[in-house]
């Protein structure tokens, strides 16, 4: 059985390597995995840009454009991850990966045929219901593929479809729904997402467990119960400031990203067309470089000591923050989007490392669950309260504030991102000490 391969495919500890797993094909299948989570990125946040006219066709309030942008679909994505991790833990990963994606491509084509609030609330389930079965597996798949000292740069590789999925959602979303109207956005980001299933399914290969950490002993062994993951997952203190700090720059990241169209239109009477070409540029290109450099960043000085993973994040949590506050306080839209910048560089920062580093803190068998422990805390407080916060905050404004409420509800939520930064510095202080305790207990 495959322990670890080296750059040029060979046995690194004595052993042939996984047939096909040479570095090129590595690298074809983190390329796939990332279009697809693009595809899974781009079918959740395409409501971003449409808030506003489905506000106006349905006549829903901000405290409903909340709900569905938020709670709606994170209780069930974050929740569903759980049993769906503990099954990609136990069989087929790839298969799950395609089956997730043909489920939530489909249920975005249906969101546009909806007429009421009701039945775009029941898509959007549909949505969360397939989009919960993505991110765990392919995590697992990645960290079975790429050595640790890699791993961080390889999920900042993957984690760049958050940043092309917004920028595609939001290009495409703006102009097709200025266009066109909203109801044609669904349709025309749903359908690619059947075909990219079509090439996970047969073009990717289920990689062997423990295949790059030198640890294949296990791969036959049962996966645990999911309560044995969490025991072992939230007895490491390190995990559970990564796991606070995650959920709280969740939190203002989601926030951001659902309401900032929104706040342009109503703000600087901009149309969805310029702000869907304004906002896939900075998010997709800026956030797309933080996303990646963060990452990269972590690994490097991680070699040298491994706490960097937390400290690089932490830095970018404490950069953004005042460049937030100059956008939602600035009377001008090209300062407003000047300001942006930052905070879009830092908007998914936090993911590569911190999934990374909970993939080190778990065994072989416990990686896709260790995954979907991570995302059901982040979704739950970040994807389903922020967006929610931001909507209810805005309706209260709404009386002292008028149209600026939701500007004013924006700078209030982001408070979130220093508070993140410090439990991330906190992560940092035992990870050395719970990384050599997981590995410790892998080996048993």
């Amino acid at each position: 059985m495959t322990d670890r391969v080296d750059a040029a495919g060979g046995a690194a500890t004595g052993v042939a390597p996984s047939a096909g797993f040479t570095p090129a094909y590595r690298n074809y299948a983190l390329f796939i995995l990332m279009v697809a989570y693009t595809a899974n990125y781009v079918d959740r946040q395409i409501l971003a840009i449409l808030l506003e006219p489905i506000k106006q066709d349905l006549g829903l309030n901000d405290t409903q454009l909340g709900f569905l942008s938020g709670i709606t679909f994170a209780i069930f994505y974050a929740t569903l991850g759980v049993p769906i991790a503990m099954w990609a833990d136990r069989t087929n990963r790839r298969n799950i990966v395609a089956l997730a994606l043909t489920i939530f491509s489909s249920m975005t084509v249906v969101c546009g045929f909806v007429t009421n609030f009701a039945q775009l609330a029941l898509a959007r389930i549909g949505v969360g219901i397939g989009e919960a079965g993505s991110s765990p597996p392919s995590h697992s798949m990645i960290s079975d593929m790429f050595p640790p000292e890699k791993r961080a740069s390889a999920m900042g590789i993957y984690s760049l479809g958050i940043n092309i999925g917004i920028l595609i959602g939001f290009l495409v979303g703006g102009w097709v729904s200025q266009w066109y109207g909203w109801r044609a956005a669904f349709f025309i980001v749903g359908a690619p997402g059947l075909l990219i299933a079509l090439l996970v399914r047969f073009t990717l290969k289920e990689p062997e467990r423990g295949h790059a950490d030198g640890i294949a002993s296990q791969a036959s062994a049962a996966a645990p119960k999911v309560m044995e993951v969490w025991k072992l997952l939230w007895s490491q203190r390190s995990f559970r400031h990564i796991s606070i700090g995650c959920a709280l720059a969740a939190f203002g990241g989601y926030a951001g990203v659902t309401w900032i169209p929104a706040f342009l239109m109503r703000s600087f009477q901009m149309s969805p067309g310029e702000i869907g070409t304004w906002l896939a540029l900075i998010i997709g290109f800026v956030g797309g470089a933080g996303t990646y450099l963060t990452s990269w960043l972590a690994d490097r000085y991680g070699k040298g000591d491994v706490r960097w993973n937390m400290w690089v994040v932490a830095i970018v949590m404490l950069v953004c923050f005042p460049f937030a506050v100059g956008m939602y306080l600035s009377m001008d839209k090209y300062w407003a989007l000047a300001f942006f910048l930052v905070p879009a560089f830092a908007g998914a920062a936090y993911i590569g490392p911190s999934l990374a580093m909970t993939q080190g803190l778990v065994t072989l068998r416990m990686r896709a669950v260790a995954s979907a422990v991570l995302f059901l805390i982040l979704n739950l407080i970040g994807m389903g309260l922020g967006p929610q916060a931001v909507g209810i905050v805005s309706d209260l404004y709404n009386p002292l504030y008028g149209a600026e409420s939701l500007r004013y509800a924006l700078l209030t939520v982001m408070v979130v991102w220093p508070w993140a930064a410090v439990h991330f510095v906190l992560a940092a202080k035992t990870l050395k000490e719970d990384l050599a305790r997981a590995k410790a207990h892998s080996l048993r």
